[in-house]
């Protein structure tokens, strides 16, 4: 019991051990027993009996042990670090995981897969409630160490206008047009919020219309806000990012401009 409390496998192969001679000296009284009462094979049937019992408490101790100076982990362990990260938010999908132990104490290195579009901060957030769940998750575990898959090939879009800067009271982050699977469209990664926040943006355009695109979370990430329908062209417009939180609300006006040789022609009569 305390070996598997403090998790050393060469205690409980010892705990095996005991329990082997405790067996042993089982098998000799009740072969006795059997021979006083006249029952000549009772000694050696109980005595393959028992050796076949020891043989697998041999097998299940050495397994034990070997497995542990070879650096493995029972396969539960890997599943309860996937399991882990299914209770975090932001985390697209657990890429690798691995487990050793060293010593009595399990270390633990996992590489995640998360939005590329993600602020650093809040990128840092989802790995530090990562190593909180597995801590949650796995008592024995002494180091958690989180590694971010790289990236894949989406980004921002190749004429799209620079990024706006955004700092406010109401939310802190970056608003952008970007290529998506979807085709354009307008992304605010949000560094800092407040709770229960909704973002429009408003864009001027040059006949006095105003374009209006609604953005929402993604995935149900709240630091990740999304329009749904590409921005129209051009993309060299003046806009407000407008911001609401219960009563408060926000105007953070800005500009965008396409980058030199990117700008859309526009034909004659």
């Amino acid at each position: 019991r305390v070996g598997r409390q403090i998790n050393s496998a060469a205690l409980i192969a010892d705990g095996y051990h005991a329990r082997t001679d405790g067996l042993t000296s089982l098998a000799v009284v009740a072969g006795a027993v059997g021979v006083w009462l006249g029952l000549p094979l009772a000694d050696p049937i109980i005595g393959l009996i028992i050796t076949v019992a020891i043989f697998g408490i041999v097998w299940q101790s050495a397994r034990s042990v070997l497995t542990r100076m070879l650096d493995g982990v029972e396969p539960g362990f890997v599943n309860e670090i996937h399991h882990a990260a299914a209770h975090v938010a932001g985390i697209d999908r657990v890429v690798d995981a691995k487990a050793r132990w060293l010593g009595h104490k399990l270390h633990v290195d996992v590489e995640i897969a998360v939005n590329d579009g993600l602020l650093l901060a809040v990128a840092n957030n989802i790995a530090a409630s990562l190593k909180a769940e597995l801590f949650a998750h796995i008592p024995a575990l002494d180091v958690a160490t989180v590694r971010f898959a790289e990236p894949e090939a989406e980004g921002g879009h190749h004429h799209a206008p620079d990024p706006f800067l955004v700092s406010g009271k109401l939310a802190s982050g970056l608003l952008e047009i970007v290529d998506t699977p979807q085709g354009e469209r307008m992304r605010l990664r949000l560094s800092r919020h407040a709770e229960g926040l909704r973002a429009n943006v408003a864009i001027e355009r040059a006949d006095g219309a105003v374009e209006s695109l609604p953005l929402s979370p993604v995935g149900g990430d709240h630091h990740y806000l999304q329009s749904l329908i590409a921005p129209a062209e051009p993309h060299e417009f003046n806009a407000r990012l407008q911001l609401a939180a219960g009563s408060d609300t926000e105007d953070l006006p800005f500009a965008m401009a396409e980058p030199e040789g990117h700008h859309h022609e526009h034909a004659d009569g």
